[in-house]
């Protein structure tokens, strides 16, 4: 029988890193292309390290989340780091009035912890579905470079770039803040030049000012037969009402909840009728544990569980369901080669060659979450550390 590993200490590395060719969209704050700009971002490294001499690793989450480390760390010392459902609820009801900010990394590192400790990866702890997942390309915030994502026949052109390199799907993500027909004619666009051939979906970010904004760009997506409709107007993604009510005037299936936070809300959402494709994402969501509670939830239901964004940990989480259609392998870019550091060993990457000639990506088999960080760039970007014990 395998010792319990016991946690000794909580570990947090800021790194800070330089981006070429980007500069800061000014509504969402997050990179656009623009060639000749570059911009500093942060990150972080969190470590569980326990008493068997085994430390669970993960790169991901934001500074907000990382805020409540502190806090939450006096919930593992000297505990079992196997006891992952006890910390996911004695930590949902500590952040209770935060919105569960913190929980999510450390649940995903003591999955980590798991694999490491029995020498498998986290999927075979899971329950292994499948080793390889479809992927989707999803781009970039469009642009205003004229050598970037910076008109509907620059985005229709990449969609036809990433068809020809495999991907099955193409999602995109169009301007912030810019005049509705502008928005419309990319819809267009892209449809025009790629539906029937690959499937396709349109995140607006929740920029389109009114339900009405969004009812417009709706029925295009209609025309087009877009595979999905995600956040589109300025409720931020929460009213379960208003989409129901989407639902009920446009054909195209409407993915949400990015932006509800737990199982909970989730299931609420979906029962209330507001949206057809469920999203969830391991670092929002109460981590790995949260994540594959709302999985089951949604195949309860008859749904799919549509993973957010790329990385080891959603790789993991996939390869153990069944109701998740597309892996999002993004931001891509056909101009830039992406916006995160190089922290992972073993040439493990997400970006747009990073698929094979059916459109798919392995998952990891190495223990834990399957892939070594380079602690060599971590330890040379770092400009901070705390450590908890």
């Amino acid at each position: 029988m395998v010792k319990a590993p016991i946690v000794t200490s909580v570990e947090v590395n800021e790194i800070e890193f330089e981006i070429r060719d980007v500069t800061t969209e000014p509504i969402i704050g997050i990179p656009i292309y623009e060639k000749g700009s570059s911009i500093r971002r942060k990150a972080h490294v969190l470590r569980v390290n326990t008493d068997a001499g085994i430390t669970g690793e993960y790169f991901g989450g934001n500074a907000v989340e990382y805020a409540a480390i502190p806090g939450l760390a006096r919930l593992l010392i000297g505990k079992n780091a196997l006891d992952r459902e006890l910390f996911y609820n004695d930590a949902k009801q500590a952040l209770r009035q935060q919105a569960s900010m913190g929980r999510s990394q450390i649940d995903i590192a003591l999955w980590d912890v798991a694999g490491k400790l029995l020498g498998v990866p986290v999927h075979q702890l899971l329950g292994t579905y499948r080793k390889e997942l479809p992927c989707y390309a999803s781009t970039y915030i469009s642009d205003f470079d004229p050598d970037g994502l910076s008109s509907s026949e620059a985005m229709a052109d990449f969609a036809e770039q990433c068809f020809e390199l495999g991907y099955p799907a193409f999602k995109i993500h169009p301007w912030m803040g810019q005049p509705l027909n502008k928005q419309i004619e990319m819809v267009a666009a892209v449809g025009k030049r790629m539906a029937g051939k690959m499937d396709l979906m349109l995140d607006p970010v929740c920029t389109y000012e009114t339900f009405g904004d969004a009812v417009k760009v709706g029925k295009v997506c209609d025309e087009w037969g877009y595979y999905w409709y995600e956040d589109p107007f300025r409720d931020s993604g929460v009213s379960a009402f208003a989409h129901k009510k989407l639902r009920e005037i446009i054909n195209t299936p409407i993915l949400q909840t990015e932006h509800i936070r737990g199982l909970e809300q989730h299931v609420d959402f979906v029962l209330s009728g507001g949206t057809d494709f469920v999203r969830g994402d391991p670092d929002y969501d109460g981590g790995i544990t949260g994540l594959m509670k709302l999985a089951h939830a949604t195949e309860g239901l008859g749904l799919d569980l549509e993973v957010h964004v790329a990385g080891p940990d959603r790789r993991q989480t996939m390869a153990a369901m069944r109701n998740s259609n597309f892996y999002e392998m993004g931001l891509l870019h056909p101009k830039h080669p992406g916006m995160k550091p190089p922290i992972y060993q073993d040439g493990y990457v997400d970006n747009l060659t990073a698929i094979d000639a059916q459109g798919k990506v392995s998952v990891p088999d190495g223990p834990g979450l399957g892939v070594p960080l380079d602690w060599d760039y971590i330890n040379a970007h770092t400009t901070d550390h705390a450590m908890y014990s």
